[in-house]
């Protein structure tokens, strides 16, 4: 059986997820990555996974073909997410279930299976959930109530598993990104991301998978948040 370790991603396709892909591939690592659109990749040590992270199907796929090609599994980062901003009684049902569906039940159908997976095998691991500064630092011109909620359980998760399976070799952690220059920012330019950060920085996904990368690298770490927000959780 190969050595090589294994990581799953999820929203993997544009943005921060397809930057994690080149960071982990850099690191050596090979990649299952998933999103309901992502493409095959013409890299041998890349299988793409298409599917809707809400579906716990698409969960057990992941796993199954993470085992199947490569036999094991080291780390899983729950970076896919939907993010809803709008003022709180404009929230539909439809809004609500969307966000508790991909951010909440996405995490819990894979991060289950995975972590179980990881105790079979007996030798650690490590899952890193992508949340976002606004669950600590809100901002009153981006009301994003679904979003603290469903993120926010995420970052409450991240501890809570931490110290469960700190004993056996799991480590969890989180990394809380300020306004990154990605698709999902729906049109603001950089210069309009950087000013919402104190050191007037715009975010960028190297910024963020470098972030990830260092709580990959760090045996130590665990139950940690990574604030990659210019300083916004600090203060204004």
């Amino acid at each position: 059986m190969s050595t090589q370790k294994v990581v799953i991603i999820t929203g993997a396709s544009q943005g921060i997820g397809a930057g994690l892909v080149e960071a982990y591939r850099r690191l050596g690592y090979a990649v299952v990555a998933n999103s309901r659109s992502i493409k095959p990749s013409d890299d041998p040590s890349v299988i793409a996974v298409a599917g809707d992270i809400a579906d716990p199907g698409t969960a057990e796929a992941l796993v199954s073909t993470a085992l199947e090609r490569f036999g094991r599994i080291d780390s899983l980062v729950n970076n896919a997410g939907i993010f809803t901003a709008k003022p709180f009684t404009d929230f539909t049902a439809q809004d609500y279930q969307d966000n508790i569906d991909i951010n909440i039940g996405g995490f819990f159908h894979l991060t289950q299976r995975v972590i179980t997976r990881l105790l079979e095998q007996g030798d650690g691991g490590h899952i890193v959930n992508v949340t976002t500064t606004l669950v600590e630092s809100a901002n009153s011109g981006i009301p994003s109530v679904l979003a603290s909620v469903t993120k926010g359980g995420l970052a409450a998760a991240t501890k809570s598993l931490a110290i469960e399976y700190a004993e056996r070799g799991i480590r969890v952690n989180a990394v809380s990104p300020g306004f990154i220059d990605t698709p999902i920012q729906g049109g603001a330019s950089p210069e309009q991301l950087a000013q919402l950060h104190p050191n007037k920085r715009t975010g960028t996904v190297d910024d963020i998978a470098k972030g990830v990368v260092y709580l990959e690298q760090s045996p130590l770490v665990t139950g940690e948040f990574l604030h990659i927000d210019g300083g916004l959780s600090a203060g204004r």
